[in-house]
C-alpha cells in the first residue's frame, strides 16, 4: 500500500470534514487503521469516533464495511457523509430487492467508499464479505457486544466469524463508554485480543452536571426548558407510559415534545427520530433506547427523569448533549423510589451482583458531597486533581451541620418500630401525622410519635438518605424496603457518636433562579445573527431534507457570527467549513451575513439621527435620553460619532476649558491610547468618564 503523508491526511480531513487539525488521539488511530492493524477505540462522545473510520476509508482501495446497532441511524450516517461529499450507502432489511441491487454494484464497481449495515442483515451480505471487496471493518458502539457492557445486544454475538473470514482486514471496534472488563470482552468477542487500545479522558468538560431532588419534577422541568427556549434535548425516563404522560404535560404547556419508546411502530419510531434530528421538535421523552449513534451537534441538554442502573449508561446518555462543544447541561433527578424500582428489574438478571454494585456506584454518584466529575471519571480509571467547577456541587457546596440530635430522633422511631416500615412510615410517625395507617396501627401511642413535627417531610427523607448513606440505618430490600438499624447505629443512639448532615437544596432558590435565567434569555433570543443564520441552516436542510446539523453544526455557525466571512478565504478558515459546503453553502451564508451587517449598519445610521434631530431641537442630554429610552452615556457616544462626521454639533458646551486642557496634557503623556481607563487614572480618578470621552474627541477632530 502507498505510504500516505500527514499532510494528505490533514488535506482529507479539511477539504471532507472542514476541520484544520486531529483532535484526542484521532491521527494516531487512523494511521494504525491505515497500517491494518486491529484496533479498539474508546473515545467519549463527541470526542469525533466517526472520522477514525471514515477518514481512512477514503484512502483504501475497498469499501469500509460499518456495523451499526440501530437501522434508523444509517440513513443519518449516510446523509452526513454525503454531505461532506463522501460517497456512502447502507443495507438493511427495509430497503427493497431493487435498492439491495443498487449497493451491490455500488460495492462491486468500488465506487461507494463507506457501507452500513445491522448485524442482522450480514448474512445477506455473504457474496461480498471477502477481501477482494472489504478492506476494513469497523463495528460501532462495539459495547453491545459484551455482556458486561450497559446495552447488550445478541445480534453482536456472531461477529467473531469476521475475522476468522477476513483475516488480512483490519477490525476497528469503537464505542463511547467500556470499563475494563468490557474492553477485553469486546476484544475476545471479535477475536481481535492483540488489538491496539486508544483510550481517550472521559473528561467532557462542557457538561454542567447537576442532581436534584425528585421533587415537583414535572414544574422543574417545564420550568427548566422555559429557561432554554429554542434549544433541543432529551428527557430519558425508566418506562413507556412515563414518557408518553411526560410529553403530553410538556405540550399542554406549549413546548414542542415528543415521546421515542419501543412500543411504537418502527414508522412512528423512525418519524419521531428524524423530526427531532431535522430541529422540527425540540423535545424528546425516551427511554434508553432512544439517540445511539446520532450525531445531533445541538444537543443542548439532557435530563434524567429517572435514575440510570450504572454510571456508563448515565454517561454515554448525558454525552449526547453538547457533542459541538459549545456548553450542555446535564440535570438528574434523584429518588429513592427509583432506586427500589431498579434494585426490583435486576432481582433475577444472571449477572446480579456486577448489576447492584454498578447501581450502588450510581447512587454514589447522585448522593455525592464532593465534585461529581471526580467521581464520574473516576468509574472509568481517569484521576483528575483539581475539582471541576463546572457541576452543581462545585457551584454550591454543601453545608454541613451538626444533625445528632435528628440522627437520634430518626434512629429511635426506625428503633420502636422494630424494623418493619418503609421511611414513609417512619416519615409520618415522626412528623405526628394521623392518616389511616398510623391511626390503624397504633403508631400514636409509640414514644417517638410526633417529636420531629417541626421538619418538613421533604427535609427528613433528604435527612433519613443522607443516614443510610452513612451506614447508621438500611433499606431491607426483601422486606418490603423496611428501614432497619445497623451495627453503627449504637453508635449515635447510646455512645454519643456525632452525626454531620447537609442542609436540604432549596427548591424554591432554583425555581427563582431558572425564572430569572428563564425571563433574560427569552430577551436575548431576537434577531441577533447566530438566529438569522439558524434560519437559513433550517430552511437549506429543509430544501434539502437532511439534518440541519448536517449543513453547519452550532459550534461552526458561532464562530461565522464572530468571524462574519466575507470571502471564500475566510469562509473556508472557519472550523466545520470544507471545500464541499464552501461550494454548497458559502455564497448564502456570506449573503445573509453582509445583508445582516447592512442593517444593523443603517439602524445604527438612524439611531444617530434621531439623536441629532432632537439635539437640534433644543433639548438637554439627559431629556434626549429620557425620550429615547437610552443612557445618557449613549447619547454622549451619538454625538461624538455625529462630531467626527462633521455634523452641527458643539461638544465644547459639555466640557470646560480647564478639563480640556488637562486631558490634552494626559494625551501627551499617554501618546496613543485610545482606552479610557489609563487616562481616568491618570487624571487621578476625578475627571468623569465622559467628559474624557468628549475631550478626546475634540482632540481628535482639531488634530
Amino acid at each position: 500500500m502507498m505510504q500516505i503523508q500527514e499532510k494528505d491526511l490533514l488535506s482529507k480531513l479539511k477539504t471532507n470534514f472542514g476541520y484544520d487539525s486531529f483532535r484526542l488521539q484521532q491521527q494516531e488511530i487512523i494511521e494504525n487503521i491505515l497500517a491494518k492493524k486491529d484496533t479498539l477505540v474508546i473515545m467519549p462522545t463527541g470526542g469525533g469516533k466517526s472520522i477514525c473510520y471514515q477518514l481512512p476509508a477514503l484512502f483504501f482501495e475497498g469499501i469500509t464495511l460499518v456495523i451499526s446497532p440501530l437501522i434508523a441511524l444509517m440513513k443519518d450516517q449516510v446523509d452526513s457523509l454525503k454531505a461532506n461529499g463522501i460517497s456512502a450507502a447502507y443495507f438493511n432489511s427495509s430497503q427493497t430487492p431493487e435498492e439491495h441491487q443498487k449497493v451491490f454494484d455500488g460495492v462491486a464497481d468500488k465506487t461507494v467508499r463507506l457501507l452500513y449495515v445491522a448485524p442482522e442483515s450480514l448474512s445477506l451480505l455473504q457474496h461480498v464479505l471477502n477481501q477482494n471487496y472489504i478492506s476494513c471493518i469497523a463495528v460501532d458502539e462495539a459495547h453491545c457486544i459484551s455482556a458486561w457492557g450497559h446495552d447488550f445486544r445478541p445480534s453482536y454475538k456472531q461477529l467473531a466469524f469476521l475475522k476468522k473470514s477476513l483475516p488480512e482486514t483490519p477490525i476497528v471496534a469503537l464505542t463511547a463508554t467500556a470499563d475494563k472488563a468490557t474492553q477485553e470482552d469486546i476484544l475476545q468477542q471479535l477475536a481481535i485480543p492483540n488489538a491496539t487500545k486508544y483510550v481517550s479522558s472521559f473528561n467532557r468538560e462542557n457538561i454542567a452536571l447537576e442532581v436534584r431532588p425528585a421533587n415537583d419534577r414535572i414544574k422543574q422541568i417545564i420550568r427548566f426548558i422555559k429557561g432554554k427556549p429554542k434549544e433541543a434535548g432529551i428527557i430519558y425516563c425508566l418506562s413507556r407510559k412515563t414518557t408518553e404522560q411526560l410529553a403530553k404535560k410538556l405540550k399542554d404547556n406549549n413546548i414542542n415534545a415528543k415521546s421515542y419508546h419501543a412500543g411504537l411502530s418502527f414508522e412512528e419510531r423512525s418519524k419521531t427520530q428524524e423530526d427531532f434530528i431535522k430541529d422540527d421538535v425540540d423535545v424528546i421523552c425516551a427511554t434508553i433506547a432512544f439517540g445511539m449513534g446520532i450525531d445531533k451537534s445541538n444537543v443542548r441538554w439532557v435530563i434524567h427523569y429517572n435514575m440510570p442502573k450504572n454510571i456508563e449508561g448515565y454517561y454515554q446518555e448525558i454525552g449526547r448533549s453538547g457533542r459541538d462543544g459549545l456548553e450542555a447541561h446535564a440535570l438528574l433527578f434523584h429518588s429513592y423510589a427509583d432506586v427500589i424500582q431498579l434494585r426490583q428489574f435486576i432481582a433475577n438478571t444472571t449477572n446480579k451482583d456486577v448489576q447492584e454494585a454498578k447501581l450502588d456506584r450510581m447512587k454514589q454518584f447522585a448522593e455525592a458531597t464532593v465534585c461529581r466529575r471526580k467521581i464520574l471519571l473516576s468509574y472509568f480509571g481517569e484521576l483528575i486533581e483539581e475539582n471541576c467547577g463546572n457541576c452543581d456541587v462545585c457551584k454550591n457546596p454543601p453545608k454541613f451541620f451538626d444533625g445528632t440530635l435528628i440522627a437520634q430522633k430518626a434512629l429511635s422511631a426506625i428503633y420502636r418500630l422494630e424494623g418493619k416500615e418503609a421511611m414513609g412510615t417512619v416519615i409520618d410517625v415522626l412528623r405526628g401525622a394521623q392518616n389511616a395507617t398510623i391511626l390503624e396501627k397504633g403508631y400514636q401511642q409509640i414514644k417517638t410519635y410526633g417529636v420531629g413535627k417541626d421538619i418538613s417531610w421533604r427535609d427528613w427523607q433528604h435527612y433519613i438518605i443522607q443516614l443510610i448513606n452513612q451506614g447508621f440505618c438500611q433499606i431491607a430490600f426483601h422486606l418490603h424496603n423496611a428501614l432497619q438499624l445497623t451495627e453503627f447505629s449504637n453508635k449515635i443512639l447510646f455512645n454519643g457518636e456525632k452525626v454531620f448532615l447537609t442542609t436540604p437544596v432549596e427548591i424554591e432558590k432554583i425555581k427563582k433562579e431558572t425564572e430569572v435565567k428563564s425571563k433574560t434569555k427569552k430577551k436575548v433570543v431576537k434577531d441577533t445573527l447566530f438566529e438569522r443564520l439558524r434560519k437559513l441552516r433550517y430552511r437549506i436542510a429543509q430544501e434539502e431534507d437532511i439534518a440541519a446539523y448536517l449543513v453547519f453544526n452550532d459550534a461552526t455557525l458561532r464562530e461565522l457570527e464572530n468571524e462574519r466571512p466575507q470571502t471564500e478565504e475566510e469562509f473556508l478558515a472557519i472550523s466545520g467549513v470544507g471545500q464541499r459546503k464552501l461550494e454548497v453553502y458559502g455564497g448564502e451564508f456570506m449573503e445573509e451575513i453582509k445583508t445582516f451587517l447592512n442593517e444593523k449598519k443603517k439602524s445604527r445610521k438612524d439611531t444617530t439621527l434621531e439623536t441629532f434631530n432632537l439635539y437640534k431641537e433644543g433639548f438637554t442630554i439627559d431629556e434626549i435620553a429620557d425620550k429615547r429610552g437610552l443612557k445618557p452615556q449613549t447619547i454622549f457616544s451619538h454625538l461624538s460619532k455625529l462630531y467626527l462626521e462633521g455634523k452641527d454639533v458643539s461638544l465644547d458646551e459639555f466640557i470646560s476649558a480647564d478639563i480640556l486642557n488637562l486631558v490634552r496634557n494626559a494625551k501627551k503623556v499617554l501618546k496613543n491610547e485610545t482606552a479610557l481607563k489609563p487616562y481616568f487614572e491618570f487624571l487621578g480618578e476625578k475627571v468623569p468618564y465622559e467628559q474624557i470621552r468628549i475631550g478626546l474627541t475634540i482632540l481628535q477632530k482639531k488634530r
